[in-house]
């Protein structure tokens, strides 16, 4: 069985990195010695200009002075060597992974900190409750989409949302897919306070699955040694490329088992940041692939639950695979430096550093984006001769608060004017299309409409 990526980037394998033990021989001698002396004298760091290099990239720069491509990486893998820890993920032939944390990954980690846990004073939109509810939902749609087009959904954007806002059922398997996801990312919410456990794992792959698989029974259910096992591969122009074989699958309850203790806090000895422990649960079980299909969005979900558990709650408003999604090759690239090289996952933490950084960005450049909307429309109905003061103190209020509710005695009250003149004013607004009423029980009670800030806009 396979999992096909379909992309219109092309994509080759990096070339592997020499082996150390063969360069050791090869360098350890005559000249090659000296050299390696003066490679270590000028190139031992892990870093080039700031930049964690594989092979693949390293074998196009021009070395230091003197130096052979083979001199200089054997030194930079010595420094790597010196800040590497260990981590309780291991290759199928039981060895480890190893990561390092190097000045690019301390600066993300530290900024992520600042930006996405604790308070938030950059917004009204996500310190309003209203407004704040209103764009987690929104994201969350955001993020169900982009998952899903990541692993096949072709469905709009357009035609995908109206679907989840309607509560209509979905038509097609892009669909099933992109309400599943939906429908996970919702539950993680609630989970955020619960250990991980493989039920929990297989719990989340049934809702991301339901109704989308070839056999209905793979859906919550790890592969077996019975089974042929899922891989990985490339798509393009009908053109498929191996990206990844994972373990047997007689090793998935046992690695299940140790990934649960892993994001639960329980392994490794020592501190291990929250941020790069979220972002190593994302690869392991995207390395693992222990299911059919669905790997990429369950392995996803389990990112966001390690974030909000650790209280990172920004990331809720975050769409991560959309940032994945405009380079999937990246992507791809990201897991197969650590694979091609020793398992070193210091290259997959980097790429998701900036991915999460990216996200914070578009976050901010989407929240000032709706302010500055707001404080437009605003100025819009203060220069307009149409409404009193009082209306456009309510619009004002509207914008800001789009669940807010309105009454003729709390509007009367608000404004120190008779329940009256207070109805005559709301009665006005709904003429004009900018508020609609429901009677609650004996009262009228007036709400802005979805779509407020188009209808000022025009007015």
């Amino acid at each position: 069985m396979s999992l096909t990526y379909p992309s219109e980037e092309s994509m080759q394998l990096p070339q592997t990195p020499p082996k150390l033990d063969i360069l050791r021989d090869e360098l350890s001698h005559g000249r090659s010695l000296r050299n390696l002396a003066r490679a270590f004298d000028v190139a031992f760091k892990p870093t080039q200009n700031g930049q964690y290099r594989h092979w693949d990239k390293l074998r196009y720069l021009e070395p230091p002075e003197g130096l052979s491509h083979e001199h200089w990486w054997f030194a930079i893998k010595m420094a790597r060597s010196n800040m590497a820890h260990n981590l309780p993920l291991t290759d199928a032939e039981r060895l480890y992974f190893t990561y390092a944390v190097p000045d690019a990954a301390l600066e993300g980690t530290h900024k992520i900190d600042q930006l996405a846990s604790g308070q938030i004073s950059s917004s009204e939109v996500v310190t309003n409750t209203s407004t704040r509810n209103r764009y987690l939902v929104n994201s969350l749609i955001e993020e169900a989409i982009t998952s899903s087009q990541l692993e096949g959904a072709s469905t709009s954007r357009k035609v995908a949302k109206d679907m989840i806002r309607s509560g209509r059922q979905p038509r097609t398997k892009s669909e099933r897919m992109i309400l599943n996801n939906y429908v996970a990312m919702r539950r993680i919410h609630s989970l955020q306070h619960e250990e991980l456990s493989p039920d929990l794992i297989c719990e989340l792959h049934r809702m991301v699955t339901d109704g989308t698989l070839d056999d209905p029974k793979d859906a919550g259910r790890l592969q077996t040694p019975q089974d042929t096992r899922v891989e990985v591969l490339w798509t393009r122009d009908k053109h498929a490329l191996k990206l990844h074989t994972p373990p047997p699958a007689e090793q998935l309850p046992q690695r299940m088992e140790a990934m649960c203790k892993f994001a639960n806090g329980e392994e490794p000895e020592g501190f291990l940041h929250p941020v790069i422990r979220a972002i190593v649960l994302h690869f392991w079980l995207a390395y693992d692939h222990p299911f059919a299909d669905g790997n990429g969005r369950t392995a996803r979900a389990l990112f966001y639950w390690s974030m909000l558990r650790q209280n990172y709650w920004l990331v809720e408003y975050l769409t991560i695979s959309n940032i994945l999604a405009k380079a999937p090759a990246r992507y791809a690239r990201s897991f197969l430096y650590v694979e091609t090289d020793e398992r070193d996952l210091t290259y997959f933490i980097l790429f998701h550093l900036k991915v999460i950084l990216r996200a914070i960005a578009e976050l901010n450049e989407y929240l000032q984006r709706k302010m500055d909307e707001v404080k437009k429309i605003e100025a819009l109905v203060r220069n307009s001769a149409r409404f009193n003061g009082r209306q456009i103190a309510l619009i004002g209020h509207a914008l800001r608060h789009p669940d807010a509710s309105y009454t003729a005695r709390s509007h009367g009250s608000s404004h120190n004017i008779n329940q009256e003149t207070g109805r005559l004013d709301l009665i006005d607004l709904e003429n004009r299309g900018l508020l609609v009423r429901e009677k609650i029980g004996k009262e009228n009670h007036f709400f802005p409409p979805g779509d407020l800030p188009s209808k000022l806009r025009t007015v």
